[in-house]
This record gives structure tokens, C-alpha cells and sequence, in this order.
């Protein structure tokens, strides 16, 4: 299903060759339209399947009027891919200063179900890159093992203190990672197993208590309530 155009008044907008006024007050929402547009096509066809005519008829555009905004698909999802990692390194921080490891992987638990369910497109088009080979990942590797080597070390830090049992942290970390994208990635399977409606909004809060219980029992600690 294509998204609506951004208004009725967008067809109006006159070519690229008499140049839009790059600060009109419509350029932030358009952006915002071109940003929502390639947000789907890149999470249903990846970056090799999503073309700039797709974008520019999901947001309402001509393909001219999306050229005068954007110089290419790749740049878009170049910054897609950028927004993911940073969700992933600033939202889903933890707290390295505290001594409760339940409360701290409880809420980060928490935050990656919640971005599962509220972003799922982004989510998608992280591991379709990644199942096309990850060749636009190559540069923000360093950057994600360095991320996640301060949460290993925090993790490391509990056990050394003897707040957790002894485990491998870092695949502590992949199977929380697995087991909360699985409710973007695998969104339609969830709905099916659970025999829902294909857009049916799926209740959350269970699926977060039994995580974040299943997980702190795993590390040997007591579950909140």
C-alpha cells in the first residue's frame, strides 16, 4: 500500500528547472514525506530493489520534484542506516555507574522491544543490509563493536562483583538483540502465531515481562515482582 501524498497541493509544486525556493516553509514537511517514503521502500526491497521513482510516487513527489530534494537514494540510506546505529549506541545505553544489573537490563530490554515495535521498518532495513552482505556497514562496524564493548565491559563489571551469574556477555547481548528484533523482522509471523489480523497491534506488555524475566532468570537474577 503506497502512503498518501504529502497534500492535496504538492502536484502543484513547479518543476526543478524553475527551482523550488529551498526555504519554503513546505521544505521540512516534503523531507519529512521523503524520509517516511524511503523509510518503507528500503525495509520492503533493501537499497538494491528501492528506486527513486518508488520514493518519489510513495511520498507524492514527481521524479524531478524528489531530485530537486535529495541527489540520490544513497544518500538517504546512508543517513537510515546512521539513525539506526545512533538509536542503538544514545537510547539503548546503559547506566555504567550502576550496581542493580536487573533494573539496567530490564529497561534496556524494554527500550529494544518498545523500538521493535514503534520502528519496525528501521529495524528491517538494518538486517535486510545485513543479509545483502552489509557492504554499507563496513565503515560503522568499528564504531558498534566499540558500543558494545562498554556494555560488555559493564556486564563484565556485575559478574566480577558477583551481582550476576558468570556468562559470556557479549552473547548475553546477541540474544537480547535477537529476541527483541525478532518482533520487527518476524512481525508478520508474530501476528500469525498468535492468530491476529495482519495490521492487529500486538499488546506488548507481555511479551516484555516474559523477556525480561526469562533473561534476568538466565543471568541468575531475581525478576522484578
Amino acid at each position: 500500500m503506497k502512503a498518501p501524498a504529502v497534500d492535496s497541493a504538492l502536484p502543484d509544486l513547479p518543476a526543478p528547472e524553475g527551482p523550488l525556493s529551498r526555504s519554503r516553509p513546505g521544505r521540512e514537511r516534503i523531507m519529512a514525506a521523503i524520509r517516511a517514503a524511503a523509510i518503507t521502500e528500503f525495509s520492503l526491497h533493501g537499497l538494491k530493489g528501492t528506486s527513486t521513482q518508488g520514493i518519489a510516487d510513495r511520498a507524492g513527489l514527481t521524479k524531478p520534484q524528489l531530485h530537486y530534494y535529495i541527489a540520490g537514494k544513497e544518500e538517504l540510506y546512508a543517513e537510515l542506516l546512521m539513525q539506526v546505529l545512533h538509536d542503538w549506541k544514545v537510547v539503548f545505553s546503559f547506566d555504567e555507574g550502576s550496581s542493580d544489573p536487573g533494573r539496567v537490563l530490564a529497561g534496556y530490554i524494554r527500550q529494544k522491544l518498545d523500538h521493535a515495535f514503534d520502528k519496525p521498518e528501521m529495524s528491517r532495513i538494518f538486517t535486510r543490509e545485513v543479509l545483502d552482505g552489509g557492504r554499507n556497514l563496513e565503515r560503522y562496524w568499528p564504531m558498534s563493536r566499540q558500543w558494545t564493548q562498554k556494555k560488555i565491559d559493564v556486564i563484565n563489571g556485575w559478574i566480577a562483583r558477583g551481582l550476576m551469574r558468570p556468562l559470556d556477555a557479549r552473547l548475553l547481548l546477541q540474544h537480547i538483540w535477537a529476541m527483541t528484533q525478532y518482533h520487527a523482522d518476524y512481525a508478520l509471523q508474530v501476528r500469525a502465531m498468535g492468530g491476529l489480523p495482519e495490521e492487529a497491534t500486538v499488546d506488548r506488555e507481555p511479551v516484555a515481562r516474559e523477556l525480561i524475566a526469562f533473561t534476568l532468570l538466565g543471568c541468575g537474577i531475581k525478576p522484578p515482582g
